[in-house]
């Protein structure tokens, strides 16, 4: 009877101890009249908030944008503080005159029909609930909020240099994400972003000589014109059109408007409607070039990732640079042809891994814009039909650089906290791009495809953390991971291997030393006096298995990774002539001098 208590009591206790996957849902409405005279708006917002975690929210946040275009913001702090500002930014936020800060205000919040006290501070707004809210239930959140559209200086704003009027991107108060880890109400000085998964209508009042682009679907396309429909409306004595959208299964809602935009749609073979926004003040040639480019880049990703979820994506001319959101992205348009494709390539790519694959990018902006750099370089090849022996050469020098900087910081580091912006950028993009190469060789460049595309099938529409990938990495490989992904993304270790020339006797021994911190599967050539070579393959003992190769390989003993020497010998009696680690240079070996050896 006892053995049975105890047996039961167990198996509660496990089963309670289970946790499964949860996130918040969001249901936007929200009607915003824009006043181009001025370029401010006000706005009325409905939230309905569905509380899907295991716990009571007594308060919410509000994230305000907007705000961090004032002077003595935290974002203009922080620009003129750090050690290598942002070109775009720099000291351009304290110098702006009144009329161009940037400004979202809260006139009111109710819930559920009753006035909730709230407070701002800077780009963040608190509010205490008058009713908390229950875990499985809803609550009904209604705003009324003014706003000034800032002077273009990052990413959102009016009347960039390149003219365009509008670039209308994370404008509204946006709730913040909860999640298993608490809540996420970080001021915003400039960089990454974490949002609720939810559906957004939105109404924009705006000049009707205005062309509006952006995230959702256009539900009024007949009575707007402007080139989403074949017909034009019929004219009429209103001075606006009101624009309705309707955004399913996102976390952000961007739009763009300028009354000069020239609107292009272009269909990919999948059947997704592309289309491009932009000035006739650019090359319009490269425009159009880019529309038949654009639908191979779609065609690329669906079938290296998984399918474009939405029957739409939008390409706008707009912003500082290029930057993701919802359905759509912003890109400065006035460039050369390989630069205005490469920006493109990398914003769709943004699409799968932030707008599906929706890691916290303020958190592990490596997972969201490493893999997006990864599948850039690829895209760009599939469509210029160039297949370069080392297509990643390019992130890995970035990543050697701030390497050797003596200033990175591990991965960990959330994306605010970087002491230099170009450490920030190097972590994020490009050794984050090095993680899924290193990964190919690792795993095999079969498992890396493999294990893309079952983390679409697995994550889609979720809010995936880096373990969660790595887990995915392990069922599809068989492989343990662990030690990756640790050393990789949570220190600055390094990877430093050699090969000890002096070793090499008439045993043919020859010795490898490990003189970096971080252990790696080591893939040795032996080239020989007849120009035929052999492939010998030492794994991580940390692996606990394997790769599979699809030729001959020498299978050694794992290398234990407390030894920092590996003795080998090689096979036959054939004069070797040369001795090379990874001739691949997919390991990101930080001096990789001492990795070949030539015997004459």
């Amino acid at each position: 009877m006892k053995k049975t208590l105890i047996m039961i009591v167990f198996g509660l206790s496990f089963s309670f101890g289970q946790k499964k996957y949860w996130q918040q849902h969001v249901e936007y409405t929200m009607d915003i009249e824009m006043d181009v005279s001025d370029f401010t708006f006000d706005g009325e917002q409905g939230i309905v908030y569905s509380n899907n975690s295991n716990d009571t929210i007594k308060k919410v946040y509000y994230h305000l944008f907007f705000n961090a275009f004032k002077p003595n913001s935290q974002m203009d702090i922080r620009s003129r503080t750090i050690r290598d500002p942002d070109r775009r930014v720099g000291s351009r936020i304290v110098a702006l005159e009144e009329k161009d800060y940037g400004d979202l205000s809260v006139v009111s919040l109710k819930q559920d029909g009753k006035d909730v006290s709230f407070q701002e501070k800077g780009t963040v707004l608190i509010a205490r609930l008058n009713k908390p809210l229950l875990p499985g239930k809803k609550t009904k959140l209604n705003m009324s909020f003014t706003g000034q559209v800032p002077l273009q200086i990052r990413r959102s704003g009016k009347m960039s240099k390149e003219g365009v009027h509008l670039t209308m991107t994370q404008w509204f108060p946006k709730l913040a994400e909860f999640d298993s880890e608490g809540w996420h109400p970080n001021p915003y000085i400039g960089r990454e972003f974490h949002g609720v998964w939810g559906n957004y209508t939105v109404n924009i009042t705006i000049d009707k000589n205005y062309v509006v682009g952006g995230t959702g679907y256009l539900e009024n396309a007949n009575e707007i014109g402007h080139g989403y429909s074949e017909k034009e409306p019929k004219e009429n004595d209103k001075s606006t059109n009101t624009w309705r959208f309707y955004a399913p299964n996102v976390h952000d809602f961007a739009w763009a408007a300028d009354p000069d935009y020239i609107h292009d749609i272009k269909q990919s073979e999948s059947g997704v409607d592309l289309h491009f926004f932009y000035k006739p003040t650019v090359n319009v040639d490269y425009w159009k070039k880019l529309q038949d480019d654009s639908v191979t880049l779609m065609k690329y990703f669906e079938e290296s990732i998984g399918p474009y979820p939405w029957k739409q994506y939008s390409i706008i001319q707009g912003g500082d640079g290029g930057m993701e959101y919802a359905m759509c992205t912003m890109i400065t348009g006035d460039r050369s042809y390989p630069s205005l494709l490469g920006v493109t390539a990398h914003e769709m790519a943004h699409a799968w891994f932030q707008h599906i694959l929706a890691n916290n990018e303020a958190k592990h902006p490596w997972m969201d814009e490493g893999f997006t750099e990864y599948a850039t370089s690829l895209a760009e090849n599939y469509v210029n039909k160039v297949s370069p022996k080392f297509p990643h050469k390019s992130s890995y020098d970035r990543y050697y650089v701030l390497a050797n900087s003596g200033i990175e910081q591990a991965q960990t580091v959330h994306s605010d906290r970087y002491d230099y912006n170009f450490a920030y950028g190097a972590s994020a993009y490009s050794k984050g791009s090095v993680f899924l190469s290193q990964l190919g060789y690792i795993i095999g460049k079969e498992n890396l495809s493999k294990t893309l595309k079952r983390y679409y099938d697995e994550f889609k529409f979720k809010h995936p953390n880096p373990n969660d990938f790595k887990r995915i990495a392990e069922k599809v490989s068989d492989l343990e991971l662990e030690w990756y992904l640790n050393d990789w993304t949570k220190t600055a270790h390094k990877i430093d291997y050699a090969i000890d020339i002096s070793s090499l006797d008439a045993g043919r021994t020859i010795t490898l030393k490990r003189k970096g911190r971080m252990p790696m599967p080591i893939e040795l050539v032996v080239t020989f006096e007849d120009n035929s070579s052999q492939l010998y393959y030492i794994p991580s003992d940390l692996m606990h298995g394997y790769k599979s190769f699809d030729k001959e390989v020498v299978l050694m003993e794992p290398w234990n990774w407390v030894s920092t020497d590996y003795e080998l010998s090689v096979l036959g009696s054939k004069k070797i002539t040369k001795i090379e680690i990874d001739p691949s240079k997919r390991i990101a070996d930080v001096n990789q001098m001492d990795n070949v050896v030539e015997i004459k």
